[in-house]
């Protein structure tokens, strides 16, 4: 856990940027739990707290957490406050893996009509893919 409790570190959200506010929240959340910054238990920001932090309003706060809870990444204790799920982890990898899933259907469809074979189409995703590195450190 970290030290710095209720002290979350997620990309700025702006009105200019693409999705509802609540939304950049949320994707935000999943991205700190799905990468192991914000481990199972970890009492998350009071709504009020968090939304003086990002410069939002309770209400896109609270529209966030909500969605997060109903989709059990978070739970609400009274009294208490509000904490990463247990599971919380595993379902935001299988949100994070349905979401890529649906991009690349997409990404195929495009170059399907673009009159790429399959080939070609594996080809530019394998030329796309991270390339892993030999050693531990450079």
């Amino acid at each position: 856990m970290s030290d710095a409790r209720g002290k979350l570190i997620i990309a700025p959200i702006s009105a200019a940027a693409p999705g509802a506010l609540y939304q950049q929240i949320v994707d935000g959340l999943k991205r700190e739990i799905s990468e192991g910054r914000l481990a199972a238990g970890t009492a998350l920001p009071s709504f009020r707290g968090l939304a003086e932090e990002l410069l939002v309003s309770v209400i896109t706060v609270k529209r966030a957490y909500e969605e997060l809870e109903r989709d059990g990444i978070i739970y609400r204790r009274q009294g208490l406050g509000t904490f990463v799920a247990d599971k919380a982890v595993n379902r935001s990898r299988e949100a994070k893996s349905a979401h890529a899933r649906e991009l690349l259907r997409q990404a195929i469809r495009e170059a399907t009509e673009a009159g790429l074979s399959q080939q070609q189409i594996l080809e530019l995703l394998k030329s796309l893919m991270p390339k892993e590195r030999s050693t531990t450190h450079g």
